[in-house]
């Protein structure tokens, strides 16, 4: 699947959760990176939501929390056709339906020189 959104300024939590030990551990075991401390937030238009939603129902990929945290599914993406990462789908999250949150080895921003209102697209 290969969609296009808009990016934007996200609510700064990601860095907290992508920096505890357990989940990096698990996302370098089964990504082969640790994430940059935080997440690239892409809004989607509605058109897509349908088959996003179908992918992280079926998601089999999970980082199963330690005490206090939620659950996170994962799965492999690519974003402009030059960073591969992943898009994660936290159980617990206060994001609407239709951002996503990317993940890559690198702060993104800086790597492809993003700013709010930018499209890009992720492939998964």
């Amino acid at each position: 699947m290969k969609i296009e959104g808009e990016v934007t300024t996200g609510l700064g939590k990601a860095a907290y959760f992508l920096s505890q030990e357990f989940y990096t551990r698990e996302f370098k075991k089964n990504l082969g990176f640790i994430p940059y401390p935080g997440t690239l937030n892409v809004i989607v238009e509605e058109r897509y939501l349908n088959e996003i939603n179908e992918i992280k129902d079926n998601c089999q990929n999970l980082i199963k929390p330690d005490e206090g945290f939620g659950a996170v599914k994962y799965i492999r993406a690519r974003l402009n056709d030059k960073i591969t990462g992943a898009i994660v789908f936290p159980a617990k999250t206060t994001h609407e339906e239709n951002y996503l949150e990317f993940i890559a080895e690198t702060r993104l921003r800086d790597e492809l020189n993003l700013k709010d209102g930018d499209i890009v697209h992720l492939e998964f």
